[in-house]
């Protein structure tokens, strides 16, 4: 590997972009984690039901329909990003964000408008859903461009630094809540506190974001072909279903053991909501260190190399570490099977974005990104906590193990197909 030299000017403006990047994208997946995060105190508010279960069935299941419109998102965005300027996508989607967010924070419940509650909560799902869908692909291109060459590994990382961070801070956030205030408080008004948050935080998160300096190019934002379905399905098809093989099984064993375990530990291992918020945030806290040191890994042995070990250990631990956190009663030995989990899934989260970007060129890099991950995304990752708590209504809770496991084997097949990125990067001609 060539070894590029900055100048310390250079190098200071390279990493304070990815610190303000990467400061947005926190804000940006707090606003939208911090809904899974508090399902379990305000399901009843919109879903008025005897039976728990499916209160939160259908809490996932506007979860899910966020996810729905990421596809959209990531065309809109990506186009965007590679017609105007990743800066300027990336400041348009956090403001969306804020007004999801927003709507959430003052939305009546089903005791006072009926039917119209879960609608609005829908609705407001969806905006954020088409948001969160522009994000990942901007940043994640934005971020690779920025990231010093030989380096790239670590430094992309902070990309998912940040959106673990996000979820971290929307647990943080909670177990604080439930420390001042009571149950019944929670359930009556407590959980719209943390969308409150979200909407002020992602105000200050445009501000962060108009200082940022553009990394795209003039010459590729002009060029007649810049952010289209035609340039993408015609000349990187290939690339295009590469990422979503890989992003199948990826998106879902990362929300399994993130957005979802919190649920599980409570539904599923009998496990009281303080503790289960308590081991969650200590994991979340550990797999968001675990980033940069997978990132950095990756700078040593590959980008292949790195997906391909997460692939195999994913499609062969996760039956085992599922089926031994359903009858887990330590929260300690919880939180190791959690983390131990989590370690095998950062060898994916931790150059998700970049592994992606580096399939793409300029040109078409941010709708190329966005979009074939957020139609994986949304089919496989939005659908993980649906699947699994219907799986679970239906007695049958054990499937779910199998599907996880089998979509980590279909990564594996896009991964033994993929050529080694250290040379046929789009990424390694680019300044």
């Amino acid at each position: 590997m060539n070894t590029v030299h900055y100048s310390a000017e250079e190098r200071s403006r390279r990493i304070f972009a990815i610190v303000g990047a990467s400061s947005g994208n926190l804000v940006e997946w707090f606003d939208f984690y911090v809904y899974a995060f508090t399902a379990l105190y305000f399901a009843h508010a919109f879903f008025p039901s005897d039976n728990p279960t499916v209160q939160l069935l259908n809490t996932a299941g506007v979860f899910a329909a966020g996810f729905l419109m990421r596809p959209i998102g990531g065309w809109m965005f990506g186009r965007i990003a590679d017609r105007a300027g990743r800066k300027t996508a990336m400041m348009i989607s956090v403001l969306m964000m804020c007004g999801g967010s927003l709507a959430i924070a003052v939305m009546p419940t089903y005791e006072s408008i009926g039917v119209l509650a879960p609608a609005g909560l829908l609705l407001a799902r969806l905006f954020q859903g088409l948001s969160v869908g522009g994000e990942y692909g901007t940043s994640a291109t934005y971020m690779s461009e920025v990231a010093l060459k030989g380096q790239r590994g670590f430094f992309a990382s902070f990309q998912y630094v940040t959106l673990i961070g996000g979820q971290l801070l929307a647990v943080l956030v909670v177990v604080i809540l439930q420390q001042l205030l009571s149950n019944d408080e929670l359930r009556a008004w407590g959980w719209r506190i943390p969308f409150v948050a979200g909407a002020i935080t992602a105000v200050i998160a445009f501000y962060l974001r108009r200082s940022l300096s553009e990394t795209a190019k003039d010459e590729n934002l002009h060029r007649k072909e810049s952010g289209t379905l035609t340039e993408l399905f015609t000349h990187h098809k290939r690339a295009f279903f590469t990422v979503l093989g890989f992003t199948a099984g990826g998106s879902l064993i990362f929300y399994t053991f993130t957005t979802y375990m919190q649920k599980y530990l409570v539904n599923t291992a009998g496990m009281d909501a303080k503790t289960a918020s308590g081991v969650m945030t200590f994991a979340l806290f550990v797999y968001m260190c675990l980033q940069p040191v997978f990132g950095s890994l990756s700078d040593r042995i590959g980008r292949k190399t790195s997906m391909l070990w997460f692939s195999v250990l994913g499609m062969l631990c996760t039956w085992p570490i599922l089926s031994a956190l359903k009858t887990v009663h330590s929260p300690v030995a919880a939180f190791g099977l959690i983390i131990l989990a989590l370690a095998i899934v950062s060898l994916y989260t931790s150059i998700s974005g970049l592994i992606k970007a580096e399939l793409f060129p300029p040109q078409i890099r941010a709708l190329g990104v966005g979009l074939s991950y957020a139609v994986g995304n949304a089919i496989f990752g939005g659908s993980a906590e649906y699947v699994a708590l219907w799986l679970k209504s239906m007695g049958v809770e054990e499937y779910f193990y199998l599907y996880v496991s089998v979509l980590c084997g279909v990564a594996l097949v896009v991964c033994l197909l993929l050529p080694d990125l250290r040379k046929v990067s789009y990424l390694n001609d680019e300044d």
